[in-house]
C-alpha cells in the first residue's frame, strides 16, 4: 500500500514521476500528490484526492517543472482521505513522502507544537516533516538532519525527502517499509517498488533495514543502521516489463487467474527429479536442517494464511509432521510456547507484509529451529532474512486481489511437505513419485479448468441481484471454500462467509434461503457422501446450489443445484485445481457488480502497515 517516487535529474521529471505513480496504483491508494523544486527556483507541490489520473489532469493545468522531485499515492491510515492529508507535506523549504505508520506521533506532535511547529493535517507523516525542518536548523545538512530524525521515530517508514535549500540531492531512510534506488546516466531515482521506475532503468540498488541514502545525479552513498557507510549491491533486472500490460485481458485479475498453468509450471521447473522433489531447491542447507524439524508453525495473512491452512493437511497427513497455522497478526501479539525442533514458515506475496515480517524478527527471538520463507518476491525483506527460501516464480501480481500467488503458494507448500517427509522417511512408500508424476501433470489440468471460464461466467449471473453467500468445503477445500469467499468479497462487495460443511446444523443453516446461494467445492474423495448430506440439508431450505464437482462424483443438476463438473484429479492436489473457478467465479460476479476488479475499495495489494 501506497507508493513513493523519487528522482533527480539534469532534465524535467514531472512526467517520470507520475508514471512511476501509475505503475504503483496496483497497490491500492485514496489521493496522489507531487512535490519539485522547479525551474523557477522554489518547492512547489500538487495534490489531489482520488486517482492519479486527476492529479495528472491538475498538472495539466498548472504544470510543475523541475530537476529534483519526490511524488507520493497514499492510503489514509491517519486523517481521512482528501486533500490536506495527501503527501507530500511541507515544512519551511522541505517536502516529505512517507510509507508507514510512526507510532509515536502524538508523543512528537506535542513536543513540535510546544516549539511553534502548526499543523496543517491530521496525519502521522508531518510530524516527520516538521522535525525533519527543526533539525536541519540545527545541522545545516540535509542528510544528517534525516539521521537525526529517524533516532527519534518509533514505528515502519519507507522515507524520501528533498529541500529547496539543498537542490542537488534526495535523501532516504527505510525502517519497515521497503525502498529501491534506480541507477541511471547522470540520474538516480528512488521508489518503493522497481516496478515504478522499469521505464527510466534495469538497475536497482534495494535497501537494506536501517538504511538512509543520499541520492544525486552522479552519485549515491548509503549509510546502515549502525551509521557505516556501505555499498549495496546494484541489480539488473531482466524480467520483462510485460505484468504491467493487460494485454487482450479486460482486467489484470483475469490475465493473473489465466496465467496460472505457466506460472505453476515455472515453479516446478528445476525443482523436480524424475520421482523426487529436490530438497536442496530450498537452499543448500535445507537437508541438514528438515532432518531435525519435529513440528511446523506456519504464519501468514489474508490469501497466504489460506494457503497455510491447506498445507497442514498435507503435513500431517503425508510427512506425520504436527502443523499449527496462525494469522501473522495475533502470532505476534500473543506468548508463543514454541515446542522442541519447530520450522518457521512464513508465506506472503509480496515479501513485506508488515505484520508477518514482525512475527519473523518476533520468531529469532523465541527458539525456533530455523525459518523458511515462502514467497514472490527475491529481493524482499522476508526472504533476506530467512534461512531458507522457496520463490514461488508467480512474476508480478498486479491485481490486489491475490491469485497466481496463492496457487503457486500451495504448490511450493507441496514441495516442502514431500522434501519433509523425503528427509525424515516418513512418506508412504509411492506416495512421492506419485505425487511427483501428478504436479508434472498440473499446469494441464488447470488449463482444463481454465477452459470452464464460460461455464463459470454464465453461473455468475446468479449473484447478479444478491448480497449474501456461503461457501462449503470439507477437509482440504474447507481453506479453498474461505479463499473464494475471501475472493467474492473482496471484488464485488458481497457478503460471504465460510464454514466447513459439517459446520451448517451448528448455526449456519439458519441463514440459508432461497436468497442466499451456497456454493460447495466436491472432489471426489473419502469426505464426498458426508458432503453430500451436508447439501441435502441445503435444498431442504430451499437454497441455490452451486456445487464444483468431480466429473467422478456423480452428482447432477437439478431443482436448485447448478452442477459444475471439474476435471478428474489425484486428491491430494485437488485444493489447486478447485481455487481456479472460484476465482473465475469471483471476477464474473464483480464485472456484473460493476466494481473496480483490480483496485478494490479500501484494499491494497502490498499491506505494509499493521
Amino acid at each position: 500500500m501506497c507508493g513513493i517516487v523519487g528522482a533527480v535529474a539534469e532534465r524535467n521529471v514531472t512526467a517520470i514521476l507520475l508514471e512511476g505513480l501509475k505503475r504503483l496504483e496496483y497497490r491500492g491508494y485514496d489521493s496522489a500528490g507531487v512535490a519539485l523544486f522547479t525551474n523557477a527556483g522554489k518547492l512547489e507541490r500538487m495534490r489531489r484526492p482520488g486517482k492519479v489520473s486527476e492529479l495528472e489532469q491538475a498538472l495539466a493545468g498548472e504544470p510543475l517543472i523541475g530537476r529534483l522531485g519526490i511524488a507520493h499515492t497514499r492510503w489514509a491510515t491517519h486523517g481521512a482521505p482528501c486533500e490536506r492529508n495527501a503527501h507530500p507535506h511541507f515544512s519551511g523549504d522541505l517536502a516529505v513522502v512517507h510509507n508507514g505508520i510512526i507510532e509515536n506521533h502524538e508523543v512528537l506532535r506535542e513536543q513540535l507544537k510546544g516549539l511553534g511547529y502548526v499543523f496543517t493535517s491530521d496525519t502521522d507523516t508531518e510530524v516527520i516533516a516538521h522535525l525533519l525542518n527543526h533539525k536541519l536548523k540545527d545541522l545545516g545538512d540535509l542528510t544528517n538532519a534525516l539521521k537525526a530524525t529517524v533516532k527519534e521515530l518509533h514505528g515502519a517508514y519507507g522515507l524520501a525527502v528533498i529541500s529547496a535549500s539543498q537542490p542537488d540531492r534526495l535523501v532516504a531512510a527505510r525502517s519497515g517499509s521497503p525502498l529501491v534506488i534506480g541507477l541511471g546516466l547522470g540520474e538516480n531515482f528512488l521508489a518503493s517498488d522497481q516496478l515504478a521506475l522499469r521505464q527510466v532503468t534495469d538497475r536497482f540498488m534495494y535497501l537494506e533495514e536501517g538504511d538512509i541514502a543520499e541520492i544525486r545525479r552522479e552519485s549515491v552513498s548509503i549509510w546502515d543502521v549502525n551509521g557505516q557507510s556501505v555499498e549495496r549491491e546494484a541489480v539488473q533486472y531482466r524480467d520483462g516489463a510485460e505484468a504491467a500490460d493487460k494485454g487482450e485481458f479486460r482486467h489484470f485479475m483475469l490475465k493473473e487467474i489465466h496465467e496460472q498453468p505457466a506460472v505453476v509450471q515455472r515453479t516446478l521447473e528445476g525443482r523436480l527429479s524424475q520421482n523426487q522433489v529436490l530438497v536442496q531447491a530450498f537452499g543448500p542447507q535445507a537437508a541438514e536442517l528438515f532432518a531435525k524439524v519435529r513440528n511446523v508453525q506456519i504464519v501468514a495473512c489474508g490469501t497466504s494464511y489460506h494457503a497455510g491452512m491447506v498445507a497442514r493437511y498435507w503435513l500431517e497427513e503425508l510427512a506425520g509432521i504436527p502443523c499449527q497455522v496462525e494469522v501473522a497478526s495475533e502470532f505476534r501479539y500473543r506468548k508463543v510456547v514454541v515446542q522442541p525442533d519447530t520450522l518457521f514458515v512464513t508465506i506472503s506475496q509480496s515479501g513485506e507484509t508488515a505484520d508477518t515480517l514482525a512475527a519473523l524478527r518476533n520468531a529469532k527471538e523465541l527458539g525456533f529451529l530455523g525459518s523458511l520463507a515462502i514467497c514472490n518476491v527475491g529481493i524482499s525483506s522476508l526472504v533476506r532474512e530467512s534461512d531458507l527460501t522457496l520463490l514461488t516464480q508467480a512474476g508480478r501480481e498486479i491485481g490486489v486481489a491475490s491469485t497466481k500467488a496463492f496457487t503457486t503458494q500451495l504448490v511450493g507448500l507441496l514441495l516442502l511437505t514431500l522434501s519433509l517427509g523425503q528427509v525424515r522417511g516418513t512418506l508412504e512408500d509411492g506416495v512421492e513419485a506419485k505425487l511427483v508424476e501428478e504436479l508434472r501433470r498440473l499446469p494441464a489440468r488447470l488449463g482444463e479448468a481454465l477452459a470452464m471460464d464460460s461455464t463459470v461466467e454464465k453461473v455468475a449471473e446468479l449473484f447478479a441481484d444478491k448480497h449474501h453467500t456461503l461457501f462449503l468445503g470439507r477437509g482440504a477445500q474447507y481453506p479453498v471454500a474461505m479463499e473464494g469467499s475471501l475472493k467474492l468479497k473482496e471484488i464485488s462487495y458481497i457478503h460471504a462467509e465460510a464454514y466447513p460443511a459439517g459446520e451448517l446444523k451448528h448455526g449456519p443453516l439458519a441463514l440459508v434461503d432461497d436468497d442466499m446461494p451456497v456454493v460447495t467445492v466436491a472432489p471426489n474423495n473419502e469426505l464426498l457422501e458426508k458432503l453430500k448430506s451436508n447439501l441435502q440439508e441445503v435444498r431442504a431450505r430451499g437454497g441455490q446450489l452451486i456445487v464444483f464437482a468431480d466429473e467422478k462424483a456423480g452428482m447432477t443438476n437439478g431443482e436448485g443445484t447448478h452442477v459444475i463438473n471439474m476435471p478428474h484429479i489425484h486428491d491430494t492436489l485437488s485444493p489447486i485445481l478447485y481455487t481456479i473457478p472460484l476465482q473465475l467465479l469471483s471476477y464474473y460476479v464483480a464485472v456484473l457488480k460493476g466494481t473496480d476488479v483490480d483496485q478494490p475499495r479500501n484494499l491494497a495489494k502490498s499491506v505494509t502497515v499493521e
